[in-house]
């Protein structure tokens, strides 16, 4: 009998059972669905949250956008307390406090109370999202780790278009006229948050102490250092980034509103016309990434993309105009541009310096949409847009056009320098 100790557990030599790494995927990616629904439930209420707390366009664009200010908070920090807390305890922290954030939304008595749960909502909601992909990134590396992250984004998406239709399967919630029942609905699919943060921590807790683990994931963290770095071509893709997601946010924060009001269609139908965006994400989006990685040319299709996004507000800034044709228009761009505009990063930055490439990069983005929802918010009180004066909503569209006539130019600049340069293969 060996009189050395050893300090390895039980099993520390038995690789991870699959079973671990899919329950894992699963309660992670359920854990997402709750907190995209709880992000997009608050658009389906627009005008009734304007009603009941008494609040203009311009409260509802800060109460929108401060989802995204507290999210780029989060990022300036979430790294390195995601790495000391250990992704399990990250995921439940997070988890919770998305959760909270949904039961405080629900039952706010004022404004103040409505902003701080969204606020919290932000706080939550975007570090979970960087700890999970964390946490897929160490148990699915090497394996099937874009199969992973197209499940949890399938989860995501899923999330939205549940909130999105949640006016036609639960139509006896909406029946009161009032935005409090909805958003305790939210709160209650919001509880997945926490739920699966709970049961990922204990099945992540089980299998470190009976399996061998693969070693933690990276996590995105950004560093200033290294920013002066990034070259032309890395800041004309931010730009890109930054038109799109900064019109295309705010504008599905406002656009149940704008559909009903300024287009005279019903609340159900405007769920239904807005669930085509994450539906068709979902299906399209991959196939346009298979496409990309065959064919190339990531710049020229980033171009169509936003070609295709131009005249999608100035259509919608219309009230006579049925918004079938611009809501088609932004499903494809909102399939295609993401599909390409995320890999493409890893063509201009070198490999060491992506995480600071990622986390800067949604982080300005997070303070676009912050700035432009409350810009919007702004412009549709100034045009006393309403359901009385529907042409009022013309003002924010064009707004959301010169957007992305600026996203457009950066495109342009970026095809023509990638054009020029052919060394990041874009």
């Amino acid at each position: 009998m060996s009189t050395t100790e050893t300090t390895e557990p039980p099993g520390a030599a038995v690789a991870l059972h699959p079973a671990y790494r899919w329950a894992i995927l699963l309660l992670v990616s359920g854990a997402l669905f709750g907190s995209y629904y709880l992000y997009d439930a608050l658009g389906m209420v627009a005008d009734l949250v304007q009603r009941d707390h008494h609040i203009g366009e311009v409260h509802y664009g800060f109460l929108s956008g401060a989802y995204s200010m507290a999210g780029a908070l989060a990022l300036l920090t979430c790294g390195q307390l995601i790495d000391r807390m250990g992704t399990k305890r990250s995921i439940l922290l997070f988890g919770a406090i998305s959760t909270l954030a949904g039961i405080i939304t629900a039952i706010a008595p004022s404004f103040g109370i409505l902003l701080l749960g969204r606020f919290l909502l932000g706080l939550g909601g975007e570090p979970m999202s960087v700890a999970i992909n964390t946490v897929l990134s160490r148990y699915w590396k090497g394996r099937a780790l874009s199969f992973a992250f197209g499940v949890s984004l399938t989860f995501s998406r899923l999330g939205t278009v549940a909130a999105d239709r949640s006016p036609q399967w639960a139509h006896s919630v909406y029946g009161s006229g009032a935005a409090r029942a909805p958003l305790v609905l939210a709160a209650f699919i919001g509880g997945t948050c926490l739920l699966g943060g709970l049961i990922n921590y204990l099945v992540e807790r089980r299998a470190e102490r009976r399996y061998a683990l693969p070693a933690a994931g990276t996590t995105d963290k950004l560093s200033f250092a290294q920013v002066r770095s990034f070259d032309r071509s890395y800041w004309l893709l931010t730009g890109v980034c930054l038109a799109f997601y900064a019109a295309l946010f705010p504008f599905q924060s406002f656009a149940a509103k704008l559909l009903i009001e300024g287009h005279g269609i019903g609340r159900d139908e405007a769920g239904v016309l807005l669930s085509y965006l994450p539906t068709s994400a979902m299906v399209a989006a991959p196939l346009f990434g298979i496409l990309v990685d065959r064919v190339g040319h990531r710049a020229l299709l980033l171009l169509l993309g936003l070609l295709l996004v131009l005249p999608v507000f100035p259509l919608l800034a219309v009230p006579s105009q049925a918004p079938y044709v611009p809501i088609i228009l932004l499903c494809v761009s909102f399939s295609l541009i993401p599909a390409v505009l995320w890999p493409s990063v890893t063509y201009l930055v070198d490999e060491r310096r992506l995480g600071t490439a990622y986390a800067l990069l949604t982080l300005l983005q997070q303070l676009a949409v912050w700035a432009i929802s409350a810009i919007l918010g702004w412009s549709n009180d100034l045009a006393k847009a309403s359901a009385q004066h529907p042409s009022g909503y013309a003002l924010g569209m064009w707004l959301l056009a010169a957007l992305c006539g600026l996203g457009l130019l950066c495109g342009l600049f970026l095809f023509q320098r990638e054009r020029g340069i052919h060394s990041h293969g874009l």
